[in-house]
């Protein structure tokens, strides 16, 4: 009997100290923050003034200060309550993230996020084309990657099983070289840049580096984009794709991710980005599914112009099924540009028509 009630006044002492405790009424609360960003424009553009405004409510205790971020860099402090800070002509295309992380005397701390997005301040310019010349090409090949070196045409293939690296000639189309890849690799995109060849796979996140005078394996790495679509190089990085609107820049040694540019037209980010070709200055990207070509800003990531490859590929044969418009070249030493297509008998020479 005493036990019972000794057991019973010990989850009654519990009870009476729980509620107590969750109804402190020293129990200090965190700080809320409002954030307001506003622009000139409805939907903020490349270049614009940014107005941050930052108005901080506190129940109890004494705000200590709000430090401000975007993007996980500090950009002010404040130790008012309410106050706003300016970002005169914000430059970085794409979605990024405020941060206000205001501090009480006491330590407790309100951590509040804000997404917004910058548009290109460009509209793309409306290209053609004009096929200057046709060149045979393996209707086998399921064409991800394109790259034109030395007058020969290097190309990587697609499809588990079927999956290879090739060197063929321009002119006739015949290969002189090949490699097949592993059966579980799926081949995807490739560059050549100091002598090396560099080869995506799509969803086992390695690529592979080969020697180009006799294509022999070298080397290979791990990416952090969960897939590998396009592949392309500029003076100093590897540029890949991943099906989104993000270009991943690569250190061509240690391959570890250097920075990420967001691709952005007037009006949306500009996705399933596929194979790429970089050519003075700028990055071209065929968009998957589409017929379309984008010419990208390499520096900021805004699309300058559109390219519409509309009729193409009803050229050769137009009662042949016909994959994915994929694969685009510049010979380096002449710009001459080429395109073709998944399991397509052709390789086109075009020059580029401005529309209207």
């Amino acid at each position: 009997m005493n036990f019972k009630l000794s057991a019973g006044f010990i989850v009654l002492s519990i009870f009476i100290s729980s509620f107590s405790c969750s109804n402190n009424p020293n129990r200090s609360r965190k700080p809320v923050v409002q954030i307001k960003i506003e622009s000139i424009h409805r939907k903020i553009v490349f270049g614009d003034d940014l107005n941050i405004g930052i108005t901080v409510k506190i129940k109890d205790g004494n705000l200590k200060e709000t430090k401000l971020y975007i993007d996980s860099v500090l950009i002010t402090s404040d130790k008012n309550a309410e106050f706003t800070y300016s970002l005169k002509k914000f430059e970085n295309i794409g979605k990024h993230t405020l941060k206000a992380v205001s501090v009480k005397d006491d330590g407790v701390e309100g951590v509040y996020y804000k997404t917004f997005e910058v548009l290109s301040d460009i509209v793309p310019e409306a290209y053609g084309y004009e096929v200057v010349k046709t060149y045979p090409h393996n209707e086998t090949f399921f064409t991800e990657g394109l790259e034109i070196h030395d007058g020969f045409l290097y190309e990587s293939t697609g499809e588990n099983g079927k999956s290879s690296l090739n060197k063929s000639e321009l002119t006739s189309g015949k290969t002189i070289q090949s490699l097949k890849l592993s059966n579980k690799y799926f081949g995807e995109g490739i560059t050549i840049f100091n002598d090396r060849i560099f080869q995506l796979t799509y969803k086992t996140k390695v690529g592979f580096v080969y020697q180009l005078e006799n294509m022999a394996v070298i080397d290979s790495f791990h990416f952090e984009s969960a897939e590998g679509w396009g592949l392309t190089h500029d003076d100093k990085n590897l540029v890949m794709s991943d099906g989104t609107n993000i270009l991943t820049y690569l250190d061509p040694v240690t391959y570890k991710t250097v920075k990420r540019l967001q691709v952005y037209d007037d009006k949306d980010p500009v996705v399933y980005l596929n194979e790429l070709e970089y050519s003075d200055g700028f990055i071209y990207a065929n968009v998957w599914t589409t017929n379309l070509l984008v010419k990208i800003d390499s520096k900021t990531g805004k699309v300058l112009s559109k390219i519409d490859l509309y009729g193409i590929l009803t050229m050769s044969n137009p009662d042949k099924q016909v994959d994915d418009l994929n694969g685009i070249a510049i010979d380096p030493l002449t710009k001459k540009m080429f395109v073709t297509a998944k399991l397509f008998p052709k390789l086109f020479e075009i020059k580029l028509v401005k529309k209207g």
